[in-house]
């Protein structure tokens, strides 16, 4: 253990595992993140030690039990966005829906869970520092919100080959090229209200 929360990801769909890790990792660089394709291997690797539990529907009702006794802990993954009433005291993140969705959800778990943070350790100083210029910050800004490059143009009275510098610029310094990830750390830096994406 090196001290940083782990969360463990049950589900017998391994795109779904992967796809869910890797945002996961983009939310919360912070976290250890485990993956699981059966209950009986969440059982053969220290369950306790988990803070979070992300499980798929049917692994929850087969072990029911066990995510019973840890409700607060457990969110689960469903394909509804109307849950069945016996898991109405569970979290549930619905996963069929568009990415930008479930970021969301995501990131409002998080920052409900977790006083947007408070309760987690520190993030790492690497993962603190400031990088983009300001007025990275504020192209960042409105793609997070949505924005095309003509409209980011217009609202910043830029033209749109300095956007598109702009653009390529923070995709280099952040190594992240998809809207989602760009979102995510928006939000997560405090760059973009969670309510504006």
């Amino acid at each position: 253990m090196d001290g940083r929360p782990s969360v463990a990801i049950i589900d017998t769909n391994t795109l779904a595992v992967i796809g869910l890790k890797q945002i996961l990792q983009n939310i919360m660089p912070i976290l250890t993140i485990d993956t699981f394709g059966s209950f009986a291997e969440l059982q053969a690797n220290d369950p306790e030690h988990y803070v979070h539990y992300f499980v798929s529907m049917n692994l929850l009702l087969e072990n029911r039990s066990f995510f019973e006794t840890k409700r607060s802990k457990s969110i689960v993954l469903t394909t509804s966005h109307n849950p069945n009433m016996n898991l109405s005291r569970f979290h549930c993140l619905c996963i069929n829906v568009p990415e930008k969705e479930l970021v969301r959800s995501l990131l409002m778990l998080e920052q409900h869970a977790h006083a947007n943070g408070k309760n987690l350790p520190e993030m790492p100083k690497v993962l603190q520092s400031r990088i983009l210029s300001d007025r990275e910050i504020e192209v960042l800004s409105l793609i997070a919100q949505g924005k095309i490059n003509k409209e980011i143009a217009d609202q910043l009275n830029i033209g749109m080959t300095t956007v598109i510098t702009h653009r390529k610029n923070i995709v280099d310094k952040l190594g992240m090229k998809s809207v989602s990830a760009l979102t995510i750390y928006a939000v997560m830096h405090g760059y973009v209200d969670i309510n504006k994406i």
